[in-house]
């Protein structure tokens, strides 16, 4: 693997991580996990949530390869920023 690809592995592998950590996914697995009962049972709960990660980074894949044919990468930052700024104000401002 090259370095443009090693790069690229490792910013993909440490944004989903860091933003992964402590939402909501993570605290029903951690739920699922405790309530697991049996031998196994966290394993088939992590292998769900694994699968589940996985097919939600495929789509999110396909989605982007879908979209960076159609858009600038330059809009694409431009609109991908304005809609987290939407949303962190819409939940600001929401409670």
């Amino acid at each position: 693997m090259n370095d443009g690809l090693w790069k690229l592995l490792v910013a993909t592998f440490t944004s989903v991580f860091v933003a992964e950590l402590g939402d909501k996914t993570q605290l029903a697995t951690m739920v699922l996990s405790a309530g697991a009962n049996g031998s196994g049972s966290r394993w088939a709960v992590f292998a769900g949530a694994a699968l589940a990660l996985v097919c939600t980074s495929a789509l999110g894949v396909l989605a982007g390869g879908v979209i960076g044919k159609t858009v600038s990468p330059g809009a694409l930052h431009k609109l991908a920023g304005a809609l987290f700024v939407a949303l962190g104000a819409w939940m600001f401002l929401s409670k």
